[in-house]
C-alpha cells in the first residue's frame, strides 16, 4: 500500500467518522425510537382483535414488508414532490426507516407477546385490572424480554441500512464516501474503509446488547 493511500485513510477517516457520529447514528437512533412506538401500537391493535384496526394494522405490515426500502425512500423524497408534498431529506430518511422498521418490529412484539401464556390475561382481569393496565403492567414486561434479541438486531439492521439515506442526499457517511472516492478516484479502500466504519458501529452496539441480555436474564 502507497504512502498516499495511507495518508489518504488517515485524512478520510475522521471526515467520515464524524459525519457517521453526526448524521448516521442520529438518524438511526431518532428512526429507531419512532419505529418502536409504531410496532407497539401495530402490535396491540392486532392482539386486541379490533376487527377494523385489525385489517388496517395487516395491510400496513403488508405494504411495507412487500415493498423495498429504496423505492419507499424514492416514493417519499422524489414522488411526493409531484402531489405538491415536498420534504427534506433527512426527515424523509426518518419517516421512510421509522415505517419501515416498525412494520417488521410490530411482529417481532405481536409474537413475543402471543407467547405469553393466556393465564396471565385471565389473573390480571380476577384482581381487577383493565385491559390496558394488564398489557401495561404484566405482558408487555414479559413480552419485551422475549423481544429483545430481535428487536436489538433490528438496530443493527437500521444501522446498514441507513446507508440507503444517500440515495436521496442525506449527506451521511457513505455519501462523504462516496464524494472523497469521485475526487481521488480510490473507490476500492474508501469504500473498504467506510465499510470497517459500519463494522465499528455495529459492534459497539452487539456488545451493548450481550450486555443487557445478560442483565435481563438476572433480574
Amino acid at each position: 500500500m502507497s504512502s498516499r493511500i495511507i495518508e489518504l485513510l488517515v485524512s478520510s477517516f475522521g471526515e467520515i467518522l464524524i459525519q457517521g457520529l453526526k448524521v448516521t447514528i442520529p438518524l438511526t437512533v431518532i428512526s429507531f425510537v419512532i419505529a418502536m412506538l409504531i410496532a407497539l401500537i401495530v402490535a396491540i391493535v392486532q392482539v386486541a382483535n379490533i376487527k377494523i384496526l385489525k385489517q388496517i394494522a395487516r395491510f400496513y405490515v403488508w405494504i411495507i414488508r412487500g415493498t423495498p426500502l429504496l423505492v419507499q425512500l424514492f416514493i417519499v423524497f422524489f414522488g411526493l414532490p409531484s402531489l405538491g408534498i415536498v420534504i427534506d431529506a433527512f426527515p424523509s430518511a426518518i419517516i421512510v426507516f421509522s415505517i419501515n422498521t416498525g412494520a417488521y418490529a410490530s411482529e417481532t412484539i405481536r409474537a413475543a407477546i402471543e407467547a405469553v401464556p393466556k393465564g396471565q390475561f385471565e389473573a390480571g382481569y380476577c384482581v381487577g385490572m383493565n385491559y390496558f393496565q394488564i398489557m401495561y403492567r404484566i405482558i408487555l414486561p414479559q413480552a419485551m424480554r422475549t423481544a429483545f434479541p430481535p428487536l436489538s438486531n433490528s438496530l443493527i439492521g437500521l444501522v446498514k441500512d441507513t446507508s440507503l439515506a444517500a440515495s436521496i442526499t442525506v449527506v451521511d457517511m457513505f455519501l462523504v464516501a462516496q464524494r472523497i472516492a469521485a475526487q481521488t478516484y480510490e473507490t476500492f479502500v474508501l469504500y473498504m474503509e467506510v465499510a470497517v466504519i459500519y463494522l465499528l458501529f455495529c459492534t459497539v452496539l452487539t456488545k451493548i446488547q450481550s450486555i443487557l441480555e445478560k442483565k435481563m436474564r438476572l433480574v
